[in-house]
C-alpha cells in the first residue's frame, strides 16, 4: 500500500501496468526533491512510508518488466534470425538461378561451338569425298577411254584387213552357199557390206 499525502491518509492500491517502474522511480525522485524542510532546519521532511511503499511497488513489478523486456528481446532476435534466414535463402536462390543461367549460356555456347565443329568436319569430309570421287571417276574414265581407244583401233584394223583382202576376178568369185534356212555363210566376208 502507498500513502500519497503527508497527513497519514491511506489510499487504495493503484493497479500497476508494465512500464510503471520508471514512473514510480521518478515519483520517488520528485517526492524527495520537492519535500518541504522541517521547520527551523534544512532537512527535508519526507513521508518515509510513502517513499518506501512506492519503492516496494517498483521492486514488485520490476521482474515482470524485465521478463517482458527479455521476451521482447528474444522475439526480436528470433525475428531477426528468421528474416536473416529468409534473406539468405533468397540470396542463395538468386545465386543458384544465376548459376543455372550461366550454365545454360555455357551449354548453349558449347553446343553452338560443337555444332560449328561438326558442320566444318562434315564440309571438309564432303570436299574430301567429292575430290576422291572425282579422282576415282577420272581414273575409271581414263581406263575406259584407253579401252575404247584400243577397241576402236582393233575395229579399224579389222576393217582395214577386210578392205585389203585380195581382189579376185568377178568370174572367180565363189558364190556363197546357202544353208537350210536360206541364209548365207560367210556374210561377214562380203566386202560390199562395207
Amino acid at each position: 500500500m502507498r500513502n500519497d499525502g503527508y497527513d497519514g491518509e491511506i489510499q487504495e492500491p493503484v493497479p500497476v501496468e508494465l512500464g510503471d517502474t520508471e514512473a514510480m522511480i521518478e515519483e520517488v525522485i520528485h517526492l524527495i526533491a520537492s519535500a518541504p524542510n522541517v521547520p527551523l532546519s534544512s532537512t527535508p521532511r519526507i513521508d518515509r512510508d510513502h517513499v518506501v511503499g512506492v519503492l516496494q511497488d517498483a521492486l514488485a513489478i520490476l521482474p515482470d518488466e524485465i521478463r517482458q523486456a527479455r521476451w521482447m528481446l528474444k522475439e526480436r532476435a528470433e525475428f531477426v534470425q528468421k528474416t536473416q534466414r529468409e534473406a539468405d535463402e533468397i540470396v542463395e536462390a538468386a545465386r543458384a538461378q544465376a548459376e543455372r543461367m550461366v550454365q545454360r549460356t555455357e551449354v548453349v555456347r558449347a553446343s553452338e561451338a560443337r555444332a560449328r565443329q561438326i558442320i566444318d568436319e562434315a564440309e571438309s569430309t564432303a570436299r574430301r569425298l567429292k575430290s576422291e570421287t572425282e579422282d576415282f571417276l577420272d581414273q575409271r574414265l581414263a581406263s575406259f577411254e584407253i579401252l575404247l581407244d584400243r577397241i576402236t583401233r582393233q575395229v579399224s584394223q579389222g576393217r582395214e584387213r577386210m578392205r585389203i583382202a585380195p581382189v579376185v576376178g568377178e568370174e572367180e568369185q565363189v558364190a556363197p552357199t546357202r544353208d537350210a534356212t536360206g541364209g548365207t555363210f560367210f556374210d561377214h566376208e562380203r566386202t560390199d557390206l562395207y
